[in-house]
């Protein structure tokens, strides 16, 4: 597990549109609820998991997806200093893949994140 917590961590941006593309990797029945800006792609919570694309290398084209069903995840916690402007948000995921890290930036609302997970985790 110590190999993969180093490579698990991930940074959330804004709130955006559920990308197009995102269609493509659900299974029949599951929905896409929510999507958050990455630093070079998405993150979208699904009705069943959270699906972060990963763009990579010079022009992007090489894409690595990370997909963490809800019931992997056997514990979070969210942290932030209190103010409006608060740059310093996070949130821990504990799950059976190991500890996993998501930053956030300004723009992305860190009580909508735990609604979303609190929603996604306690319903399964």
């Amino acid at each position: 597990m110590t190999e993969t917590a180093a490579i698990l961590s991930w940074t959330l941006q804004n709130e955006i549109p559920i990308p197009a593309d995102v269609q493509a990797l659900l299974v029949q029945g599951e929905e896409a609820v929510a999507s958050f800006k990455t630093f070079r792609d998405s993150a979208t919570f699904t009705t069943k998991r959270l699906i972060v694309r990963d763009a990579q290398g010079i022009t992007g084209k090489k894409v690595e997806i990370y997909s963490l069903p809800y019931s992997s995840i056997n514990m979070w916690s969210t942290e932030n200093a209190g103010g409006l402007l608060d740059r310093d948000a996070e949130v821990e995921l504990w799950t059976r893949a190991g500890h996993i890290k998501v930053k956030l930036t300004k723009g992305a609302d860190i009580r909508r994140i735990d609604s979303l997970l609190a929603w996604a985790v306690l319903q399964h």
